[in-house]
């Protein structure tokens, strides 16, 4: 069998959405009106936190997709000032979000318990503001989300070979910036940081034999596997995780903003970051780099996504073990294709509807195991009623 990236097709059901005239569709969907319309047609499961669970109408995969968004539409009217990561979600919240998260895992390994058969994953997203909004692919909805997937490896494997030149499959290999001119000093940085769940990888070690993602990144293994998640220490370690990504990618563009900068303001590391990065020869070598071809490439410069840009994945390998990874998400690649999966969205409703049911039957058994749980209450919907279908 050959081993590389794969492109799948996913049908979805055309959504009447109606947007108001002069309106682009990024600016309506991050309104509170379009927020309000995905709660009352695809929502599962909300909690006084602010979590909505919810159905992906144009989703990944018919076989297993939903995600939790940390819903502050109506809070925090301006989209760029909404929380787009755990790092600004209130300890309270957070607990409960990371509940959700063990139980939906949870679910997802019960129900596909053989990684010969499934390819399952559970990851987030960055949403902040960190590339112009009249740039292709702008989020569509600037707040905090997850996604829960799972694939079946009969079809991966049955499906076409992605092109390899796609530029979205790109972030973690030669292309990378990190990867390419900072690979030892980032690796270095990671293995400083206070992790006793989390098992640095070996190279290779992590990668699916069928796609052969993911590629660069750095991995964990997570020790405990599955009984992991239900213990506070591992969430805080996949935070930490998420810290030290943040500190290395702020200190060095803004290193690349402006020559001999001081440390970022709210540095989480601080003394990791001072000793192993603003006084490394490499790392500031190649801040300037980058800096000398934005004073002369406009095109280029405006590429720059100065902010912290992430997606940061759980997801099982070959060998049935939960592994940890996060990608710079340099280029803005969709979560999947960090592990090689390139999905084609297309309009089919009655494809769609054949996988429905059995769709819909999960989703509800997730969503009775959170409300179980005391992580919410189930929501109505014209497909399915407040504690089962319709």
């Amino acid at each position: 069998m050959t081993s590389g990236p794969r492109e799948i097709v996913t049908p979805f059901r055309p959504i009447p959405l109606a947007v108001p005239e002069g309106m682009a569709q990024n600016e309506f969907f991050n309104s509170t009106e379009n927020l309000d319309d995905l709660a009352h047609n695809n929502g599962l499961l909300q909690n006084p936190e602010g979590l909505l669970l919810y159905r992906k109408a144009l989703g990944h995969s018919n076989e297993f997709d939903c995600s939790i968004i940390y819903n502050t539409s109506r809070s925090i009217l301006d989209p760029l000032g909404r929380p787009v990561r755990r790092t600004q979600v209130p300890d309270g919240t957070k607990n409960v979000w990371n509940r959700m998260n063990q139980i939906i895992i949870e679910f997802m390994l019960e129900r596909y318990p053989d990684p010969d058969q499934a390819l399952v994953l559970a990851g987030e997203a960055s949403l902040d503001a960190t590339w112009p909004l009249t740039s292709p692919g702008v989020p569509s909805i600037r707040m905090l989300h997850n996604h829960f997937i799972v694939f079946d490896k009969a079809a991966l494997r049955t499906a076409p070979v992605a092109d390899a030149n796609n530029p979205n499959l790109s972030d973690g290999g030669q292309h990378s910036l990190f990867q390419a001119y900072m690979r030892d000093v980032y690796r270095a940085f990671f293995d400083e940081l206070d992790l006793q769940l989390l098992k640095p990888c070996e190279s290779g070690d992590c990668r699916l034999d069928l796609t052969g993602y993911p590629q660069g990144l750095p991995s964990w293994e997570i020790q405990g596997g599955a009984a992991a998640l239900k213990e506070v220490r591992f969430w805080k370690e996949y935070d930490t995780i998420l810290k030290g990504f943040i500190d290395f990618y702020r200190c060095f563009f803004t290193q690349v903003s402006t020559r001999n900068a001081p440390l970022p303001r709210d540095t989480y590391f601080p003394e990791l970051v001072e000793a192993r990065l603003q006084f490394n020869n490499d790392f500031l070598k190649t801040a300037k780099m980058v800096r000398d071809r934005c004073i002369t490439d406009a095109k280029y410069a405006n590429s720059i996504r100065w902010q912290p840009a992430f997606k940061q994945l759980i997801y099982r390998n070959d060998a049935g073990k939960l592994i940890v990874t996060i990608s710079q998400n340099s280029i803005g690649n969709a979560i999947t294709e960090l592990l090689g999966v390139v999905v084609k969205r297309t309009p089919d409703a009655a494809a769609y509807e054949r996988a429905e049911p059995a769709l819909i039957e999960k989703l509800l058994e997730v969503r009775r195991r959170l409300v179980e749980a005391d992580l919410g209450a189930g929501i109505a919907t014209p497909y399915w009623n407040e504690t089962g279908v319709a």
